[in-house]
């Protein structure tokens, strides 16, 4: 994926001619943003755009919560059963589960990219076919990622957790393998939704998943006395409930962006392979941190405390993100769609509007921001130039920090936490950095090749004495 392009923004403003000229420019989403000059027209702006990212982010959050909700009470229902119960279902969770959910996670993040641009630039009907291109791709690597789930008990004990946690741990994994599947299904199903801003859907499948899983964990827990086991398979039906739930919305009430299965999903396989490993290794850097922590966690005196604290802590912390989450999604919405649709402006605005209102919650300054830029990331499609950023700050930087805390100088799981906040907030900065100096013009002329290239289309450019020709056909290109 193309980073972004950096030069120094220009400092020429012209004010708006009236609030009716911008409600019409605005209105029809055909012209771009004019620009912004004075109070007045900055606050329209931030009313006009913050009712555009919360009618998105408001059902996203809703559905990520209860989504994450799911695992949390998995876990809560778990810790009745005992510590051991408790600290292996948080390695399962946390670690195994973990690392298939932030590699299919990143792998269909690419359809944020290329289907929020997509329907940006009016190429509905190519949602369904990125969609189903996405299926083949992440149900491919959710049998590659099969043996992690088979010899997690092996693995776990070669990373150097007690015996008796690696077995109770091991058998959990196995028994959730359908789970990991029905992620494969439910990623891509959900981004094909967010980029036409249709989320309420996941919000009420996501609710009715959750109040099903809660039943279900009540009945195979207490009743069946099936113990870990039981939570193991509530936790397999309630995901797979809420994947085909999506399914079935989009087979009936999507007719514009499903047009049916088409043999075009097997067009450009291998380019798109790519483009999802670019989203995948972005994310993965990010989801497998805390994986990590937890294993060195597990290596301090009384793992079975240690593990199940910092399990709530990470629940805790889980939760108050998830919120910001939301955010991350509808911001990634809304850059990409303004991209798509060659508003620069727009995007740029959107941006500086979703940093500030973050801010406003001082409290949570390190998780709101993060994953709002991360979402920004995505929606501009800049994954690769991320996954170096988030490989410096996490893991040479965060990762030892960590270590030498909690080990050397003593502080416990206290100490991996305070690294883990350390490589956060560099991250953080790095990332606004980057947004400050991005020129928004040439990324909307990029997301716009983007967008031709992969509808299939050809693209001629007339610039002066050039013309440049691309055929996506016969991956033929000629500079004249």
């Amino acid at each position: 994926m193309e980073a972004p392009l950096l030069e120094p923004k220009p400092t020429t403003m012209v004010s708006f001619n009236s609030l009716q000229t911008w409600e019409e420019r605005t209105s029809d989403n055909v012209e771009d943003f004019p620009p912004v000059h004075g109070f007045k027209d900055a606050r329209f702006l931030f009313v006009q755009e913050s009712k555009k990212l919360w009618s998105i982010a408001t059902p996203i959050a809703f559905n990520i919560l209860c989504f994450y909700g799911i695992n949390s009470t998995t876990q809560i229902f778990v810790g009745h059963l005992g510590n051991l119960q408790l600290s292996a279902a948080a390695i399962g969770l946390s670690v195994i589960s973990n690392f298939s959910f932030g590699f299919l996670l990143g792998m269909g993040s690419a359809l944020e990219t290329l289907c929020g641009q997509a329907f940006g630039a009016g190429q509905v009907e190519m949602l369904g076919v990125y969609m189903q291109r996405s299926w083949i791709i992440l149900l491919a690597s959710a049998v590659i990622l099969c043996p992690i789930y088979l010899f997690a008990t092996p693995i776990l004990k070669l990373l150097g957790q007690e015996e008796q946690i690696a077995d109770a741990a091991g058998k959990f994994t196995i028994e959730i393998i359908p789970q990991m599947f029905s992620l494969a299904i439910n990623f891509p199903t959900q981004k094909f939704l967010q980029a036409q801003s249709k989320v309420s859907v996941l919000a009420y499948l996501a609710f009715a998943a959750l109040v099903m899983h809660i039943g279900l964990l009540a009945l195979f827990i207490y009743v069946f006395h099936w113990g870990l086991a039981g939570a193991a398979f509530a936790y397999d039906i309630s995901s797979w409930v809420l994947a085909l739930g999506q399914v079935v919305y989009i087979f009936g009430w999507c007719k514009d962006g499903w047009k049916g299965f088409s043999w075009s999903a097997f067009n450009d396989m291998w380019a798109f392979v790519k483009l999802s490993l670019a989203s995948a290794v972005m994310l993965c850097l990010e989801v497998w941190y805390m994986m990590v922590l937890v294993v060195l966690t597990g290596h301090l005196g009384d793992a079975e405390i240690n593990v199940g604290s910092l399990s709530i802590c990470m629940n805790i912390n889980g939760w108050e993100g998830v919120f910001f989450i939301g955010i991350n999604a509808a911001i990634s919405v809304r850059v990409s769609n303004e991209l798509g649709s060659g508003h620069p402006r727009a995007a740029k605005y959107s941006v500086i509007i979703v940093v500030l209102q973050s801010l406003l919650i001082v409290t949570m300054v390190l998780n709101s921001i993060q994953p709002v830029i991360s979402g920004v990331a995505i929606g501009g499609g800049w994954q690769a130039l991320v996954a170096y950023i988030n490989l410096g700050c996490y893991y040479i930087f965060g990762l030892p920090l960590g270590f030498v805390l909690g080990y050397w100088v003593k502080w416990g799981v206290e100490g991996i936490w305070a690294g883990m906040l350390c490589g956060t907030a560099l991250q953080t900065l790095i990332l606004l950095y980057i947004v400050w100096r991005t020129n928004w013009e040439d990324e909307a002329a990029q997301a716009a090749k983007r967008v031709r290239l992969w509808g299939g289309q050809e693209m001629q450019v007339s610039q002066d004495s050039e013309t440049v020709r691309l055929w996506k056909g016969n991956e033929e290109t000629s500079v004249l």
